[in-house]
């Protein structure tokens, strides 16, 4: 899928998309009992967007299911159905605040939210998939408990700018792109490097770390292979379509 064809996506597309990145998660493991959320944007200043229901987990949701929601609407958490106080907290003040932000994937998957724990949970460039990420991630390190006031998710906004990849330290990690497809090849990507830099510091030995050029060059190199997480990202929809063909309705 090329990029214009991403932009030019129906509702009922990104439904789909999003829907899917929900029950792949579950898949590879990132989900968490009935919490975290992904969300997608659907109106071109960002603020209307597709977010899970509170909740609900991740390999029951459906494309149908999925909360339109209005970032600029203060009556939003006065719904019958009203969207969990830290998604909202977290997801709207993003994409009220950064049309870039078009998805917006929020979970803990284990190495990720491992790596967040470090006194310094930087992703040290010492493989290809690590160096993926060299100067593309954010870091924040000012948690303050569960992300249910303005002022968090406001420094949580400002922190990601225009990163795909955000570590918030003590919680948990956040990836933000222009597609599903890419906001979860991100996620793919990140948890399996976050997992070969903990195992790397497992060992006791030191590490054996890029020097920035050459790990800005290999990041640099990654960027031609973008095709790949949507060949990815349609072959994973393939399985589902065989499997749990539910949550296209």
């Amino acid at each position: 899928m090329a990029l214009t064809e991403v932009q030019s996506q129906s509702e009922q597309e990104l439904r789909q998309d999003l829907a899917a990145a929900f029950r792949l998660a579950v898949k590879f493991g990132w989900h968490e009992s009935v919490g975290n959320h992904f969300s997608a944007a659907v109106s071109d200043d960002g603020s209307k967007f597709l977010m899970n229901p509170k909740w609900r987990h991740f390999s029951e949701i459906k494309a149908s299911e999925l909360l339109l929601l209005d970032a600029n609407d203060e009556t939003v958490m006065e719904r019958d159905d009203a969207p969990d106080p830290s998604a909202w907290c977290i997801h709207g003040t993003v994409h009220r605040s950064n049309p870039a932000a078009r998805i917006l994937f929020h979970c803990h998957p284990p190495n990720a939210t491992t790596l967040a724990t470090l006194q310094d949970p930087a992703l040290k460039p010492i493989d290809l998939n690590t160096a993926r990420f060299f100067g593309k991630v954010a870091i924040d390190l000012g948690f303050g408990g569960m992300a249910d006031e303005v002022e968090e998710g406001r420094r949580i906004a400002e922190t990601l700018g225009n990163k795909p990849v955000l570590v918030m330290g003590n919680h948990g990690v956040s990836v933000s792109a222009a597609s599903v497809a890419e906001a979860f090849e991100h996620l793919y990507f990140f948890e399996r490097a976050a997992e070969t830099l903990l195992k790397a510091y497992a060992t006791g030995q030191p590490l054996a770390i890029m020097s920035d050029n050459l790990a800005a060059k290999t990041a640099a190199e990654w960027e031609p292979y973008v095709g790949m997480g949507y060949a990815h990202f349609d072959y994973l929809k393939r399985e589902l379509n065989r499997t749990q063909p539910d949550y296209r309705v």
